[in-house]
């Protein structure tokens, strides 16, 4: 299990460095905060609903995910499970590497680790930058990650937009393509501020996945930051009591 996790991980971190070479635009910062739980509630609300059904997340449990996130069983398998997987299961889907390939081109890869391998802004800003394409498979492009085969998921919530580019020639004679904003061709369910807060959630709860003992961490953070000011106190006590009779 631990191999297999290093390897996905490796994985994730290559594909990053290799879409980062093909210059993505990461437009706002993500602006998450891991330590709110109804951030984290929300999110993992959004990513049963939308995403597990082709992103699984094999080294996650509902078990865990809802002891830290604060929720009882009832409220996890009820609310947010929609199958009929038990309450200590992995949170995988049922799709096969073989249906994503025919379906999509590519598999979908598992999401457990991703905000580790990819970050919280460039996921943050590939949920927001999808735009209409009719030259792709899918029918959509996006701007922080071109050419994905990755269709937009959420458009429903977002709106239906279209990105507009414009073309200079500087005074070499090279022409340069430049990204100026998008145009909203259909609206969505969603205000543009209220999708890029369910987006933001999301996120956050991608974040918690990567690791969820960080939430263990931070918890214990304060405690530990006072047993170093209680010991430095002790030690400058010590240090002038030992060197008393020295000067």
């Amino acid at each position: 299990m631990m191999k297999k996790l290093i390897l996905t991980v490796l994985c994730l971190m290559l594909a990053s460095v290799a879409s980062a070479a093909g210059g993505a635009y990461i437009g706002e910062p993500a602006n998450t905060n891991i330590k709110s739980q109804s951030s984290l509630q929300k999110g993992a609300k959004t990513y049963m609903n939308y995403c597990l059904g082709c992103h699984s997340m094999e080294f996650q449990r509902y078990n865990r995910v809802a002891e830290d996130l604060g929720l009882t069983e009832d409220e996890m398998m009820s609310s947010l499970v929609l199958t009929d997987a038990k309450f200590a299961d992995k949170m995988t889907h049922t799709m096969t590497k073989e249906q994503g390939e025919q379906w999509f081109g590519k598999a979908p890869p598992d999401l457990t680790v991703i905000a580790k391998a990819r970050g919280v802004d460039w996921l943050y800003n590939f949920l927001i930058n999808f735009y209409v394409d009719p030259s792709r498979p899918s029918g959509w492009n996006n701007l922080t990650f071109p050419n994905a085969s990755m269709p937009h998921v959420l458009w429903e919530l977002q709106g239906i937009r279209e990105a507009k580019f414009e073309t200079h020639t500087d005074e070499a004679g090279e022409k340069h393509t430049e990204f100026v904003g998008f145009e909203t061709i259909e609206a969505g369910q969603l205000s543009e501020q209220a999708y890029k807060d369910l987006v933001r959630d999301l996120v956050n709860f991608l974040d918690y996945s990567a690791e969820p003992a960080q939430l263990i961490r931070m918890s214990y953070a304060p405690w530990v930051l006072l047993f170093v000011a209680l010991f430095t106190f002790l030690a400058y006590l010590l240090k002038v009591n030992y060197f008393r009779d020295v000067h």
